[in-house]
């Protein structure tokens, strides 16, 4: 008979192995000698110590599902509680039970995360929804629309809910894209059929422009064109395939009017230059009029220099009121020297002067007169007042003969 500590062979060939509950039979070794008995079963100890320390890795570095894990243990177990080894038994039932154990509290953990990340997906999902609602009524049609895209990849990503939540937070998702599509497509139908009708205004507009082109009406043309150019402004724009072609057509068509117009502005602008030059001309002639000493001549010669101004056109506009502001003052110094000259020789004016004249040198003649008597009778009081009277009546005199010296008196 043979023994180690674990188990032992009897003289029948039966292998026993020791536990705490007592002697339990291993089984029947009729093949060779006991030590070799108890050395394969050992062996097959061995290999249950083994394979419990990979499962224990298992468990502790990977994710190993509770399920298959709590599986291997039962299998691992059925082979213990078999005793078809020879080995410290309840030691690998200590370390299954602290197996259980660990793959419970793997169970609890993974079931507190799978509950946090389901929180969390929820929040983040909740907070998607949010922002798709909030984009549904933004008229950011390009960025909202990139933006709700992200949303669905960004969902796509997040693990699943309950179904329940899931299908509700999905539903409010999908209903907010919709509403956006649905406010994005009415936008650009509204759109479209607006440049729709900014072409048709813009196909009159050309037409209209194109057939002015040619005009020659420079003034009321051009109103019209900065007209046509404000109804074109407001109109809008038409769809892109059409809106160069047109305004390339509209602009062509004022060019050409513009460019027929400065063209003959040009020709008058030279023109007028002229004119001003020999307007000039006339002015400076007309100017060595003055000072005027022979009315007669200076009459007639400005005649000739105004009949000769009035044959010449028009001058620059900026440019009028200087060169006729010297003619003007001209012709207001020989109408000043004629006003003079009907003054000298009106014979009313003249008579009045006369005889104004007249009384006033009589009523000297009579103060002196007087003055003399006075102070020949020695009234000198009388006398100084007839002199003040005289000094008076000689100043009105003087003023007199001074303005019958005009008439040539």
């Amino acid at each position: 008979m043979s023994s180690d500590p674990w188990g032992r062979v009897d003289e029948t060939g039966t292998v026993y192995v020791r536990t705490a509950d007592g002697e339990q039979v291993v089984g029947s070794w009729q093949a060779g000698s006991p030590e070799e008995a108890l050395a394969y079963f050992e062996r097959k100890y061995e290999g249950l110590v083994v394979e419990i320390g990979l499962l224990e890795k298992r468990v502790k570095t990977t994710d190993l599902s509770a399920k298959d894990a709590q599986a291997a243990i039962d299998h691992i177990r059925e082979q213990v509680d078999a005793h078809h080894v020879v080995g410290d038994l309840d030691a690998l039932r200590v370390r299954l039970d602290k197996l259980v154990e660990l793959v419970e509290a793997r169970r609890e953990e993974r079931k507190a995360q799978r509950a946090k990340q389901s929180d969390e997906a929820r929040h983040a999902k909740e907070a998607l929804v949010a922002e798709a609602e909030e984009l549904s009524q933004s008229d950011q049609w390009r960025a909202a629309g990139e933006r709700l895209r992200a949303l669905v990849d960004t969902w796509k990503g997040l693990p699943r809910l309950d179904r329940k939540s899931d299908d509700e937070l999905w539903h409010r998702f999908s209903h907010a894209r919709s509403a956006f599509s649905k406010r994005r497509k009415q936008h650009f139908a509204q759109l479209d059929a607006q440049r729709e009708e900014a072409r048709k205004t813009k196909e009159r507009l050309v037409s209209e422009a194109e057939a002015l082109s040619n005009s020659t009406d420079w003034g009321v043309t051009a109103a019209r064109y900065r007209e046509l150019m404000s109804e074109w402004k407001a109109a809008g724009r038409a769809q892109r395939e059409h809106e160069d072609d047109l305004w390339n057509r509209f602009r062509g068509a004022q060019d050409v009017f513009f460019a027929a117009r400065s063209s003959v502005f040009a020709e008058r602008d030279a023109e007028q230059s002229e004119n001003l030059k020999l307007k000039e001309e006339l002015a400076e002639e007309a100017e060595k009029l003055l000072p005027i000493t022979d009315l007669k001549a200076a009459r007639a010669a400005f005649r000739n220099v105004n009949e000769r101004w009035e044959a010449i056109g028009h001058v620059p506009r900026d440019a009028r009121p200087k060169v006729e502001g010297r003619m003007h003052a001209v012709e207001r110094a020989i109408q000043e020297a004629e006003e003079a000259e009907w003054r000298r020789t009106n014979p009313e004016a003249r008579a009045r002067a006369e005889g104004l004249t007249g009384q006033l040198q009589a009523a000297v003649d009579k103060l002196r007169g007087q003055i003399e008597q006075a102070r020949a009778q020695g009234n000198n009081a009388r006398a100084d007042k007839l002199q003040r009277e005289l000094d008076g009546r000689q100043a009105l005199l003087d003023q007199a003969q001074k303005g019958l010296q005009e008439f040539g008196g």
